[in-house]
Protein backbone atom coordinates (compact mmCIF):
# COMPACT_ATOMS: atom_id res chain seq x y z
CA UNK A 1 0.00 0.00 0.00
CA UNK A 2 0.98 3.60 -0.71
CA UNK A 3 1.90 5.65 2.19
CA UNK A 4 -0.47 7.62 1.24
CA UNK A 5 -2.79 5.65 1.12
CA UNK A 6 -4.99 6.50 4.58
CA UNK A 7 -5.05 10.58 4.24
CA UNK A 8 -4.98 10.74 0.13
CA UNK A 9 -8.97 12.04 0.56
CA UNK A 10 -7.47 14.59 3.32
CA UNK A 11 -4.18 15.63 0.74
CA UNK A 12 -5.53 18.36 -1.29
CA UNK A 13 -6.88 19.96 2.08
CA UNK A 14 -3.88 19.54 3.62
CA UNK A 15 -1.97 21.28 0.50
CA UNK A 16 -4.58 23.82 -0.52
CA UNK A 17 -2.03 26.74 0.46
CA UNK A 18 0.68 25.01 -1.60
CA UNK A 19 0.59 27.26 -4.85
CA UNK A 20 0.65 24.72 -7.55
CA UNK A 21 0.17 27.37 -10.49
CA UNK A 22 3.01 29.37 -9.74
CA UNK A 23 5.43 26.24 -9.11
CA UNK A 24 3.98 24.69 -12.17
CA UNK A 25 4.70 27.96 -14.08
CA UNK A 26 8.40 28.15 -12.60
CA UNK A 27 8.81 24.33 -13.90
CA UNK A 28 7.56 25.47 -17.54
CA UNK A 29 9.60 28.22 -17.79
CA UNK A 30 12.70 25.99 -17.11
CA UNK A 31 11.34 23.39 -19.87
CA UNK A 32 11.04 26.43 -22.12
CA UNK A 33 14.76 27.62 -21.33
CA UNK A 34 16.12 23.92 -22.13
CA UNK A 35 13.36 22.48 -24.77
CA UNK A 36 11.39 25.01 -26.18
CA UNK A 37 8.68 22.80 -28.36
CA UNK A 38 8.38 20.35 -25.39
CA UNK A 39 4.55 19.51 -26.04
CA UNK A 40 4.29 15.65 -24.20
CA UNK A 41 5.05 15.25 -20.37
CA UNK A 42 5.44 12.26 -18.03
CA UNK A 43 5.05 13.31 -14.61
CA UNK A 44 5.67 10.50 -11.99
CA UNK A 45 4.08 10.91 -8.20
CA UNK A 46 1.26 12.98 -9.77
CA UNK A 47 -0.51 12.02 -6.37
CA UNK A 48 -4.10 14.15 -6.66
CA UNK A 49 -3.15 15.84 -10.01
CA UNK A 50 -2.78 19.50 -8.80
CA UNK A 51 0.42 19.89 -11.39
CA UNK A 52 -1.23 17.80 -14.05
CA UNK A 53 -3.90 19.57 -13.76
CA UNK A 54 -1.87 22.90 -14.42
CA UNK A 55 0.74 21.37 -17.17
CA UNK A 56 -2.53 20.56 -19.21
CA UNK A 57 -3.50 24.11 -18.58
CA UNK A 58 -0.21 25.16 -19.87
CA UNK A 59 -0.48 23.34 -22.97
CA UNK A 60 1.17 20.06 -22.21
CA UNK A 61 -0.14 16.53 -22.79
CA UNK A 62 0.67 15.03 -19.49
CA UNK A 63 0.13 11.51 -18.77
CA UNK A 64 0.20 11.26 -14.78
CA UNK A 65 1.44 8.35 -12.57
CA UNK A 66 1.76 7.22 -9.27
CA UNK A 67 1.44 4.07 -6.75
CA UNK A 68 -1.40 5.38 -4.84
CA UNK A 69 -4.52 3.96 -6.40
CA UNK A 70 -6.60 6.47 -4.11
CA UNK A 71 -4.28 9.48 -5.03
CA UNK A 72 -5.33 8.58 -8.83
CA UNK A 73 -9.48 8.65 -8.21
CA UNK A 74 -8.99 11.70 -6.59
CA UNK A 75 -6.89 12.97 -9.78
CA UNK A 76 -9.66 11.43 -12.08
CA UNK A 77 -12.47 13.07 -10.82
CA UNK A 78 -11.03 16.53 -10.40
CA UNK A 79 -9.18 16.45 -13.89
CA UNK A 80 -12.32 15.89 -16.19
CA UNK A 81 -12.92 18.22 -18.97
CA UNK A 82 -9.64 19.93 -18.12
CA UNK A 83 -7.13 19.93 -20.87
CA UNK A 84 -5.40 16.44 -22.41
CA UNK A 85 -4.29 14.41 -19.53
CA UNK A 86 -4.58 10.58 -18.30
CA UNK A 87 -3.11 8.91 -15.26
CA UNK A 88 -2.23 5.15 -14.44
CA UNK A 89 -0.74 3.26 -11.17
CA UNK A 90 2.67 2.44 -11.26
CA UNK A 91 6.21 2.60 -9.47
CA UNK A 92 8.63 4.93 -10.80
CA UNK A 93 11.21 2.34 -9.86
CA UNK A 94 9.96 -0.18 -12.28
CA UNK A 95 7.14 1.42 -14.58
CA UNK A 96 7.93 0.75 -18.60
CA UNK A 97 4.96 2.59 -20.15
CA UNK A 98 6.39 1.79 -23.98
CA UNK A 99 6.16 5.37 -24.61
CA UNK A 100 8.68 8.24 -25.19
CA UNK A 101 8.17 11.72 -24.06
CA UNK A 102 9.68 15.31 -24.35
CA UNK A 103 9.73 15.91 -20.34
CA UNK A 104 9.46 13.28 -17.79
CA UNK A 105 9.04 15.17 -14.30
CA UNK A 106 9.03 14.30 -10.79
CA UNK A 107 8.11 16.88 -8.24
CA UNK A 108 7.18 17.54 -4.97
CA UNK A 109 10.44 15.38 -3.76
CA UNK A 110 9.02 12.36 -5.17
CA UNK A 111 13.04 11.21 -5.74
CA UNK A 112 13.91 11.53 -1.96
CA UNK A 113 11.00 9.05 -1.74
CA UNK A 114 13.71 6.76 -3.50
CA UNK A 115 15.87 6.26 -0.08
CA UNK A 116 18.32 3.81 -0.96
CA UNK A 117 21.09 3.97 -3.91
CA UNK A 118 19.24 1.33 -5.85
CA UNK A 119 15.77 2.44 -5.61
CA UNK A 120 17.27 5.92 -7.29
CA UNK A 121 19.20 3.89 -9.80
CA UNK A 122 16.79 2.15 -10.73
CA UNK A 123 14.17 5.33 -10.54
CA UNK A 124 16.38 7.56 -12.74
CA UNK A 125 16.95 4.31 -15.18
CA UNK A 126 13.06 4.85 -15.55
CA UNK A 127 13.15 8.12 -16.84
CA UNK A 128 15.94 7.50 -18.84
CA UNK A 129 13.74 4.72 -20.45
CA UNK A 130 10.85 7.39 -21.24
CA UNK A 131 12.51 10.18 -22.60
CA UNK A 132 12.79 10.88 -26.20
CA UNK A 133 15.66 11.78 -27.92
CA UNK A 134 16.81 15.05 -26.76
CA UNK A 135 14.25 15.38 -23.91
CA UNK A 136 14.64 16.53 -20.25
CA UNK A 137 13.71 15.76 -16.77
CA UNK A 138 12.93 17.86 -14.27
CA UNK A 139 13.02 16.23 -10.60
CA UNK A 140 13.16 17.86 -7.21
CA UNK A 141 14.91 16.85 -4.09
CA UNK A 142 15.66 17.54 -0.45
CA UNK A 143 19.12 19.44 -0.45
CA UNK A 144 21.47 17.64 1.95
CA UNK A 145 23.52 21.09 3.06
CA UNK A 146 20.57 22.50 3.81
CA UNK A 147 18.95 19.58 5.70
CA UNK A 148 21.97 18.84 7.71
CA UNK A 149 22.56 22.68 8.24
CA UNK A 150 18.66 23.61 9.19
CA UNK A 151 18.69 20.34 11.12
CA UNK A 152 15.03 18.94 10.83
CA UNK A 153 12.51 20.31 13.43
CA UNK A 154 9.14 19.32 14.63
CA UNK A 155 6.06 20.70 12.65
CA UNK A 156 2.33 21.50 13.64
CA UNK A 157 0.15 22.24 11.37
CA UNK A 158 -3.39 22.83 11.05
CA UNK A 159 -6.02 23.53 8.53
CA UNK A 160 -9.72 23.01 8.56
CA UNK A 161 -12.86 23.84 6.38
CA UNK A 162 -16.48 23.45 6.83
CA UNK A 163 -16.19 19.88 7.36
CA UNK A 164 -12.95 18.94 8.31
CA UNK A 165 -10.59 20.55 10.82
CA UNK A 166 -6.43 18.37 10.51
CA UNK A 167 -4.12 18.69 13.09
CA UNK A 168 -1.04 17.06 11.60
CA UNK A 169 2.22 16.82 14.05
CA UNK A 170 5.46 15.54 11.80
CA UNK A 171 8.42 14.05 14.32
CA UNK A 172 11.51 13.66 12.41
CA UNK A 173 14.72 11.59 12.69
CA UNK A 174 17.66 11.94 11.50
CA UNK A 175 19.44 9.12 10.07
CA UNK A 176 22.65 10.40 8.66
CA UNK A 177 24.97 7.78 7.93
CA UNK A 178 21.94 6.72 5.44
CA UNK A 179 21.22 10.45 4.26
CA UNK A 180 17.77 9.82 5.29
CA UNK A 181 15.25 11.53 7.47
CA UNK A 182 12.47 9.42 8.77
CA UNK A 183 9.36 11.82 9.32
CA UNK A 184 6.75 10.42 11.65
CA UNK A 185 3.67 11.89 10.82
CA UNK A 186 0.55 12.09 12.84
CA UNK A 187 -2.58 13.12 11.93
CA UNK A 188 -5.63 14.02 13.89
CA UNK A 189 -9.01 14.52 11.42
CA UNK A 190 -12.03 16.28 13.10
CA UNK A 191 -14.85 15.03 11.62
CA UNK A 192 -17.19 18.28 12.48
CA UNK A 193 -20.12 16.65 11.48
CA UNK A 194 -19.79 13.31 12.97
CA UNK A 195 -18.32 15.06 16.11
CA UNK A 196 -15.43 12.23 16.24
CA UNK A 197 -12.20 12.53 15.88
CA UNK A 198 -10.04 10.07 13.31
CA UNK A 199 -6.17 9.57 13.60
CA UNK A 200 -3.76 8.43 11.25
CA UNK A 201 -0.03 7.67 11.40
CA UNK A 202 2.78 7.43 8.95
CA UNK A 203 6.18 7.11 8.41
CA UNK A 204 7.92 8.17 5.59
CA UNK A 205 11.80 7.88 4.92
CA UNK A 206 13.09 11.03 2.83
CA UNK A 207 16.84 11.16 1.11
CA UNK A 208 18.48 13.64 0.98
CA UNK A 209 21.05 14.28 -1.77
CA UNK A 210 24.20 16.18 -2.27
CA UNK A 211 25.04 17.19 -5.65
CA UNK A 212 28.39 14.98 -5.58
CA UNK A 213 26.66 11.66 -5.05
CA UNK A 214 24.07 12.38 -7.16
CA UNK A 215 26.17 13.07 -10.17
CA UNK A 216 27.72 9.56 -9.64
CA UNK A 217 24.02 8.02 -9.83
CA UNK A 218 23.36 9.79 -12.79
CA UNK A 219 26.85 8.88 -14.58
CA UNK A 220 25.69 5.62 -14.58
CA UNK A 221 21.97 5.43 -16.07
CA UNK A 222 23.90 8.36 -17.55
CA UNK A 223 21.90 10.96 -17.59
CA UNK A 224 23.81 14.43 -18.10
CA UNK A 225 23.39 17.46 -15.69
CA UNK A 226 22.04 20.47 -17.24
CA UNK A 227 21.87 22.71 -14.19
CA UNK A 228 21.20 22.55 -10.46
CA UNK A 229 19.13 25.65 -8.46
CA UNK A 230 17.05 25.66 -5.22
CA UNK A 231 13.72 25.58 -5.82
CA UNK A 232 11.78 28.83 -7.48
CA UNK A 233 15.28 30.74 -6.93
CA UNK A 234 17.17 30.38 -10.10
CA UNK A 235 20.12 30.42 -8.03
CA UNK A 236 22.95 27.81 -7.25
CA UNK A 237 21.47 25.67 -3.88
CA UNK A 238 22.30 26.96 -0.95
CA UNK A 239 22.24 26.48 3.19
CA UNK A 240 19.19 28.20 2.44
CA UNK A 241 17.49 25.28 -0.35
CA UNK A 242 16.11 22.76 1.62
CA UNK A 243 14.47 21.81 -1.60
CA UNK A 244 16.89 21.89 -5.00
CA UNK A 245 15.94 21.16 -8.82
CA UNK A 246 17.83 19.33 -11.21
CA UNK A 247 17.43 19.72 -14.82
CA UNK A 248 18.92 16.88 -17.16
CA UNK A 249 19.42 15.34 -20.35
Amino acid sequence: MSIFGDYSKYYDLLYRDKDYEAESRYVDALIKKNLPNARSMLEFGCGTGRYTIEFARLGYLVHGVDLSESMLVEAEEKSMGIGDMRFSCGDMRSARLGEKFDVVAALFHVLSYQTTVQDVLSALTTVKEHLRSGGIAILDFWYGPAVLTQQPKIRIKQIENDRLKITRIAQPEVCADENIVIVNYDAFIELKKEGRIEKISERHHMRYFFISDLSLILDIVPLKILSIEGWMTGLKPDTDSWAAVAVLR
